[in-house]
């Protein structure tokens, strides 16, 4: 990053963001998940796409060409694959915290699960022609 370029953790903020996949059919399919049932206004949002995310992958150094992994950027702490799906279950509170237990299945075996639908998302779910959009009433959400 340029001295000019700001920090993208600055622009993060206080909540704790989910950097998704805007063009993948099941990762819009989650964010929108979360906007409905986020009832605490616990996460923000932004496409790996956008300036924003594309900089977070870059700050964090991962590929900005295949978006495998979403991100979850808590706290300055950066989670990725399953630990990121178990935070954002723990973050969305009752009944979702409860698939935070999947923190029982040892960290290989549930990352390789997240790694194989990963690499497989668009074949499985399908891919947008353009990123997905919030409505009105969730764009405050979305950095």
């Amino acid at each position: 990053m340029s001295a000019s370029s700001p920090d993208p953790l600055e622009i993060v903020g206080d909540r704790p963001l989910i950097v998704f996949d805007g063009l993948c059919v099941l990762c819009s399919g989650n964010a929108r998940f979360v906007l409905r049932h986020d009832r605490k206004r616990h996460f923000n949002l932004t496409t790996a796409q956008g300036p924003l995310g594309e900089a977070l992958y870059r700050h964090y150094g991962l590929a900005t060409d295949d978006y495998e992994t979403m991100l979850v950027i808590e706290d300055g702490r950066l989670l990725t694959e399953s630990d990121g799906a178990i935070a954002i279950a723990r973050g969305l509170g009752w009944p979702w915290r409860a698939a935070s237990a999947a923190r029982i299945v040892p960290k290989p075996l549930r990352n390789a699960l997240y790694r194989m639908i990963a690499r497989n998302r668009y074949r499985l779910f399908g891919r947008r022609d353009v990123c997905w959009m919030p409505s009105p009433e969730e764009a405050d959400r979305i950095l």
